[in-house]
């Protein structure tokens, strides 16, 4: 009787599970479009123009999942979030995807039952300050008044800093990032903290970038990346590989540009790079159907806005404004952290 229960709740948490973890590919393939929660305005990660349209890193792989699911990676309705709104959001079913520069915490991952699918941007947190505050340090900022949004790791961070280094502040809160520049312009604070990349968004928005300098320490890690609702396992599996799509094609040389090539030569050679053939659903290769997808899923999301490198300096890359180095978020092949897991 005993072993007959336990069967019966497993089958029964087994079926829940498998429902639960159905459910945002169902309703994202009945409605048609994928809603993708953003930041509210954050130059190079998220940002809509004047036309309403769109762009950034983060925007990019909302992209690519759409291109994945749907075929076409115009179909996401962009959501903007703030620190304090955007995991309610998620959770309540608001956005099915949260994109938006978001720390992978302990807490976030078990309190707020979500989960971090992977690490798209390996961060730390940063200062800034104007140029003619005349300090060189974070150190020297006893006593400053300090710009920074709530909702965020980067409030915890801030305190545990300064109490470390016995100096003061006064914290200015705000309610994103776009309010903080707004009030570190106006000089309602001395300082402005987030995210190093966060920094080097914002002051390239700025009228006189070369007024400002990022301080050089970084006090904390802030892995960054995209986030699902737990209990729902097939959607999670759907965004992380989408994400380690765009990781292997770079690493594979593909681009967006020359992705039909790839294809078309790899149908022809029959010893032609097998992974490459996995990923790219060549031949009887068809990896698409164990997430519920088509065997062409990787090729869309690839060729919706290029392979990651491509995605990384067209936004936020050292020839664009924002003028980030790859760094930490460098291919593990060329020094950095960014590695995929084998399509096997």
């Amino acid at each position: 009787m005993k072993k007959s229960a336990f069967y019966g709740a497993l089958v029964a948490t087994t079926l829940v599970a498998g429902m639960a973890s159905a459910g945002t590919l169902d309703d994202v393939k009945a409605r048609g479009e994928l809603l993708c929660g953003s930041s509210s305005g954050l130059a190079g990660f998220g940002l809509p123009d004047a036309n309403g349209v769109w762009t950034g890193f983060d925007v990019d792989l909302c992209r690519a999942v759409a291109a994945a699911v749907l075929g076409d990676a115009t179909k996401v309705k962009f959501i903007a979030t703030t620190g304090e709104t955007r995991f309610t959001a998620l959770a309540s079913g608001e956005v099915d995807l949260l994109a938006r520069n978001s720390t992978w915490t302990f807490s976030r991952d078990n309190d707020l039952k979500l989960d971090f699918v992977a690490v798209n941007y390996y961060d730390g947190q940063g200062f800034m300050v104007r140029k003619d505050l005349g300090v060189s340090s974070a150190k020297e900022l006893d006593g400053a008044t300090v710009c920074i949004q709530t909702g965020t790791t980067t409030e915890l961070n801030l305190a545990d800093f300064f109490k470390a280094n016995s100096i003061s502040y006064t914290p200015v809160t705000v309610a994103d990032d776009s309010e903080a520049q707004r009030q570190y312009e106006a000089g309602a604070c001395d300082a402005f903290t987030t995210d190093a990349s966060g920094l080097a968004s914002s002051r390239s928005a700025m009228a006189d970038p070369s007024a400002h300098i990022i301080l050089p320490e970084i006090i904390s890690k802030e892995p960054l990346g995209p986030v699902v609702r737990h209990g729902d396992n097939n959607w999670g599996d759907i965004v992380r590989w989408t994400y380690f799509s765009l990781l292997i094609a770079e690493e594979k040389g593909i681009t967006k540009a020359n992705l039909n090539d790839v294809i078309a030569a790899s149908e022809a050679d029959p010893a032609a790079d097998p992974e490459t053939k996995r990923l790219l659903g060549i031949g009887d290769n068809d990896m698409g159907v164990m997430m519920g997808l088509d065997k062409d899923w990787a090729r869309r999301s690839i060729g919706a806005a290029g392979n990651y490198g491509e995605i990384f300096e067209a936004n936020i890359g050292e020839a664009t404004p924002i003028g980030l180095a790859r760094g930490l978020n460098a291919l593990w092949t060329q020094g950095g952290l960014q590695y995929a897991p084998p399509v096997r």
